[in-house]
C-alpha cells in the first residue's frame, strides 16, 4: 500500500461495461513527509473517498481484491482513509509511544 491524497475526479462517458457506477479519483503518490512524489494516477475507488482526503491506495493483481477480480479490470485502488494527517510518521520527528 501507499500513501497518497486525492486531488480529483475523473469523467469518463465510455468505460469498461464492470466500472459503471464506480468512482475513478485522481490520487498523488505521498512521501512520509507528505509532499508530492511522482505523478499523479487514476485510482478506482472502493471505500468512498473524496477530493482532498489522505488515502491509501495499492497497486497491481491485489488492486482488484475488494471487487470481484474476475470482472473488475484495475490495477490502481483506492482501499482506505486516513482519518487525520497526525497519524502518518513523518521523517525528522520522532514517533510517540503509545496512544493518546
Amino acid at each position: 500500500m501507499q500513501l497518497a491524497r486525492v486531488i480529483g475526479t475523473v469523467v469518463s462517458t465510455i468505460k469498461n461495461e464492470t466500472l459503471h457506477g464506480r468512482k475513478l479519483l485522481l490520487v498523488q503518490t505521498l512521501n512520509a513527509d507528505l509532499q508530492a512524489t511522482g505523478k499523479p494516477q487514476i485510482a478506482l475507488d472502493s471505500v468512498g473517498a473524496g477530493v482532498g482526503e489522505l488515502v491509501f491506495w495499492c497497486r497491481g493483481k491485489e488492486a482488484s481484491f475488494p471487487f470481484k477480480r474476475d470482472s473488475t479490470p484495475t490495477d490502481c485502488t483506492i482501499v482506505g482513509i486516513v482519518d487525520s494527517d497526525s497519524h502518518v510518521y513523518k521523517s525528522g520527528k520522532s514517533r510517540k509511544s503509545g496512544r493518546s
